[in-house]
């Protein structure tokens, strides 16, 4: 059918397409990255609990790259590392206030990685809704368009026959099945991966909540 349809239905057709290999593509990505990142994960937090020292813990997490978790970790450690250097290069004795004090750095490094992180885990999402909002509208002018040709070849043969008729409709109605085609799927996996984007960011604030309630308590403990 598409081989006998208009320019403009087989141009709706290839734009179609392209939503359709771009979508399947991020879809087929982002389950690859988050199944990654979920396994990674589960070992470094494993391997975190079980760590002695944040040294210790330090060292594995880098072996950890597709964990958002160590990513956290690592970026808050390293804060915590500069901070200290600069503390331990520093000629008068830091107060308990002042050990505290300098947790809003750490914090607010470990709050950029998380937004980083979720950046990450989310990019490219918003290709999928937009291919599920677009595309059925992309082929409905399709079938409007091919409608439109229909009524005008009925008008230069002067017959309404169903012979005339229906294999212009059949084309142009293709173009309305194929947007769906495009749609439903592409909605569905937006919808699928924003709540496990979600997922991730809740068990990152988890994580860096104990992360940071361990400093403190190092700090406490010390003074």
């Amino acid at each position: 059918m598409m081989a006998h349809a208009g320019v403009v239905v087989k141009l709706v057709m290839l734009c179609l397409l392209i939503f359709s290999v771009a979508s399947w593509a991020i879809v087929l990505t982002k389950w690859i990255m988050f199944h990654r990142a979920r396994n990674a994960s589960l070992e470094f937090l494993d391997t975190f609990w079980d760590s002695k020292t944040f040294n210790e813990a330090y060292d594995a997490a880098r072996d950890f790259p597709l964990s958002p978790e160590a990513t956290v970790f690592v970026t808050g450690y390293n804060e915590l590392k500069k901070i200290s250097a600069v503390h331990g290069s520093a000629r008068a004795p830091q107060t308990l206030e002042m050990q505290l004090a300098t947790m809003d750095n750490i914090k607010r490094s470990v709050r950029k990685a998380q937004f980083l992180e979720s950046d990450r885990m989310a990019r490219f999402l918003t290709f999928l809704a937009t291919a599920g909002s677009a595309t059925p509208f992309i082929g409905l002018f399709g079938t409007v368009w091919g409608i439109m040709t229909s009524f005008k070849e009925i008008g230069e043969r002067g017959s309404a026959s169903l012979a005339v008729v229906a294999p212009g409709i059949s084309e142009a109605l293709v173009a309305t099945a194929a947007g769906l085609a495009v749609a439903i799927p592409a909605v569905m996996f937006y919808n699928y991966f924003s709540s496990r984007v979600v997922e991730v960011e809740s068990d990152m604030e988890s994580f860096s909540t104990d992360f940071i309630n361990l400093i403190e308590r190092d700090i406490l403990a010390r003074s």
